[in-house]
């Protein structure tokens, strides 16, 4: 199966970036008190934890592997 694979192998190529690229996250930190708002806003570009990437590589290969014994 043909869409099997191409799946895993677009999982792989995540994992494998979720490895270099960080993810961006912002939040918002604040008051609200009837008219006033008081606040703050931080942003972080944090990486993936290790695990997560190793677990889409390892999903991604699992994929691209069952995909190309079904495909015989």
């Amino acid at each position: 199966m043909r869409a099997l694979f191409a799946v895993g192998l677009v999982i792989l190529v995540l994992g494998i970036l979720s490895f270099f690229v960080p993810v961006p996250h912002t939040e918002r930190h604040g008051v609200d008190a009837g008219d006033v708002h008081l606040g703050v806003k931080t942003h972080h570009d944090d990486l993936l934890p290790p695990a997560v990437s190793v677990a889409l590589l390892v999903v991604g290969a699992g994929l691209m592997v069952a995909g190309r014994k079904s495909g015989n």
